[in-house]
């Protein structure tokens, strides 16, 4: 039961505006999946957080804070809900929207979450995500004055706040009137997460503001570097067009564990470049822990931008072109399988299965590589296990959108040729190495035939 006493006020749906559909809306159409899209405000009083007095941001994550102050805020959410309540399995799932590019990111896509009857809540939190950066304003309002004219979100310092007010205006015991953003759905459970910078926010989230709100009911942090944000920012935003004085490997650094003491689960999944900036806090599985980390991945992917590019051109967004030879292993079919295994884990009792890690070696520590170059140990997805190329966190360059990028490159025919044989024999080897993912609990089935499918297409280049 949360002891946050604020009472959200939600207000919608929203319809209407300049462009007629809210920013960053599925790709699919989500009434082939039983499912409606609704969007709504959400607004009231958000408290802010500093550290108890003596207390510290220790590296173990246990850590203290107290209110600091108050602010009034306005924000959106994105709601996707089941239309038939029958279809729907009782878990919502809360998504902290990620800002870094200057305006809300956020994955409406998931196969897993329309086809396995979950609600899914994309939330603004961030002052970014309404108000974008300079010197090209990105952020809702500047997209659409007439629908989002009116939200504001004082400082990231209430980010924290406003996720709990969000998470309690969808979960069990939600205020139904005026407005029930669930549509009377029976809600029984409420799960957040976020990826990359929203996974720093969340780490925080489960450290200091979990143990007071209790508004969920476990974490998912996908793509997440071991660090948690900061508590106090004031007016300053995260923007990564801002080079800092360290190298971008330095910066990528862990620096704190996730407490695991708050009896529900908490899951990491992680690509081989946040394996690396996790090693320094590398913690064990538990029976309320689960951590992940994928060979030959990265924490953007060639196939990643492709699909977001589309949704930028529809929404008319400013980004930065393509980039060629970046990594070529999505991690999306891991994060559907994460929500698989947190429903059962929170249903069941039954947690995910473990896995094993990315092998290290030296001084300092660097992944250690098979002879095709790709890490060894860690999550093997059927790409990485039967390669065409070289995927893996190495950058292209020294710049922090490189090393986000990873690389990938392409094997030498005749390589290829001595590996494989034909194409039917390679076919073959990459479908059981995909069967070997599902049977280990890190690949679902219906992700089998698209992954068979772009590797035939790969073959002739």
């Amino acid at each position: 039961m949360s002891q946050v006493a604020t009472r959200p006020m939600v207000s919608g749906p929203i319809t209407g505006g300049q462009r007629g559909w809210p920013f960053g809306a599925s790709m699919l159409d989500v009434s082939d999946y039983g499912y409606v899209e609704a969007e709504y405000f959400l607004e009231g009083t958000a408290t802010r957080y500093r550290l108890a007095e003596g207390a510290e941001l220790t590296r173990d994550g246990v850590w203290q804070v107290e209110p600091a102050g108050e602010a009034e805020f306005r924000t959106r959410m994105l709601v996707y809900r089941p239309a038939d309540p029958a279809r729907f399995n009782g878990t919502v799932v809360v998504t902290w929207n990620n800002v870094t590019a200057g305006y809300d990111l956020f994955s409406a896509e998931s196969l897993e979450l329309f086809e396995g009857g979950y609600a899914f809540v994309c939330l603004t939190t961030q002052k970014v995500g309404v108000e974008g950066l300079p010197p090209v304003p990105q952020g809702l309002a500047a997209w659409d004055p007439e629908r989002y004219g009116s939200l504001s979100i004082p400082s990231d310092d209430y980010s924290y706040d406003i996720f709990t007010q969000g998470a309690l205006a969808v979960g069990p015991g939600r205020f139904r009137e005026p407005v029930d953003p669930m549509g009377g759905l029976d809600v029984q459970r409420v799960v957040g997460q976020g990826g990359s910078q929203s996974a720093g926010r969340l780490g925080t989230y489960v450290n200091a503001i979990q143990p007071l709100s209790r508004a969920f009911d476990g974490f998912i942090l996908t793509i997440y570097f071991g660090t948690g944000s900061a508590l106090e920012v004031g007016d300053a935003v995260v923007n990564i067009n801002v080079a800092p004085a360290t190298s971008p490997r330095e910066r990528l650094r862990g620096t704190n564990l996730l407490r695991d003491d708050l009896g529900i689960p908490v899951f990491v999944v992680n690509s081989e470049l946040e394996a690396i900036a996790c090693y320094p806090v590398r913690q064990p599985d538990s029976e309320t822990f689960r951590y992940r980390e994928s060979a030959g991945t990265c924490h953007v992917s060639a196939q990643g931008q492709r699909d977001r590019q589309a949704k930028f051109v529809r929404d008319e967004v400013r980004t930065l072109p393509l980039t060629e030879g970046i990594n070529r292993i999505p991690m999306i079919p891991l994060y559907d399988a994460a929500f698989h295994h947190m429903h059962r884990w929170l249903t069941e009792g039954t947690p995910p299965p473990a896995q094993p890690k990315v092998e290290f070696e030296g001084d300092p520590v660097d992944v250690v590589r098979d002879e095709h170059g790709i890490a060894k140990g860690g999550i093997r997805l059927p790409q990485a296990d039967v390669p065409l190329a070289q995927n893996s966190a190495i950058p292209l360059k020294d710049d922090i959108f490189a090393y986000l990028g990873g690389s990938s490159h392409a094997f030498a025919r005749e390589k290829v040729h001595a590996l494989y044989g034909d194409k039917a024999s390679f076919l073959a080897q990459f479908e059981a190495a995909a069967e070997r993912s599902v049977a280990a609990g890190v690949l679902l089935p219906r992700d089998v035939p698209g992954l068979l499918a772009e590797a035939a297409a790969s073959w002739p280049a």
